[in-house]
């Protein structure tokens, strides 16, 4: 990190003020969210290249940002971390024409704000002011997800939190994040992670083992 991200988040201008924190400790938690998708993405490999998103301050005030994020590799080509920087867009950069993925930055906050609601990839496209096939390929092209898939991991990892820090059951939990019921929970949710609800909450609530949110 620099300064300037010291700064943005009200931290001491030691670096030593960030070791230790998350993202969830600097950012709302839609944000973190996203921020932790696009790592993910980054450590498989991809690239993300002036990605216009929202990123928060201290002040709780969001601020539409150009991100660029590469994977970090090691001398044998193993990827070792990230690296990115981020700036404030300016107001031309804000306009859809400019800058295409304006649209799907609004879909993305559209889908973070409402993620247990139902969601269809028309209110999507409505949303970014995009045709329906459109709005499909961005997803595609920015995040290898399509806008259903991008949803369901939303729905799971924001579940994640509550099977650790919560005392909800599985069905409160399952509806509390948009799915119907707890058997198409335990289902998308062992798409996702390879182990059921169930068993995520017991293994991290109980070893203290680091839990893959």
């Amino acid at each position: 990190m620099n300064r300037a991200f010291l700064l943005n988040y009200s931290l001491d201008v030691s670096p030593d003020a960030v070791v230790g924190k998350t993202d969830y400790d600097l950012s709302p938690k839609h944000l973190a969210e996203q921020f932790r998708l696009d790592d993910s993405q980054v450590l498989e490999g991809n690239q993300i290249l002036n990605r216009l998103e929202l990123v928060g301050r201290f002040d709780h005030v969001s601020h539409w940002c150009l991100t660029t994020k590469l994977p970090v590799r090691q001398g044998d080509g193993s990827i070792a971390g990230t690296a990115g920087i981020t700036r404030v867009a300016s107001a031309d950069e804000l306009n859809a024409d400019a800058h295409p993925d304006l649209g799907l930055s609004r879909a993305l906050t559209f889908v973070r704000e409402h993620h247990a609601a139902p969601i269809s990839n028309q209110s999507l496209a409505a949303v970014s002011g995009r045709s329906v096939r459109a709005l499909e390929r961005l997803f595609v092209r920015e995040l290898r997800l399509t806008p259903q898939q991008y949803l369901r991991r939303i729905r799971v990892r924001l579940s994640c939190q509550d099977l650790i820090f919560s005392h909800w059951s599985l069905s409160e939990v399952a509806l509390r994040h948009g799915f119907c019921d707890q058997s198409h929970f335990t289902r998308e949710f062992r798409l996702e992670t390879q182990m059921t609800p169930k068993t995520y909450r017991v293994r991290y609530r109980c070893t203290g083992e680091a839990a893959p949110l």
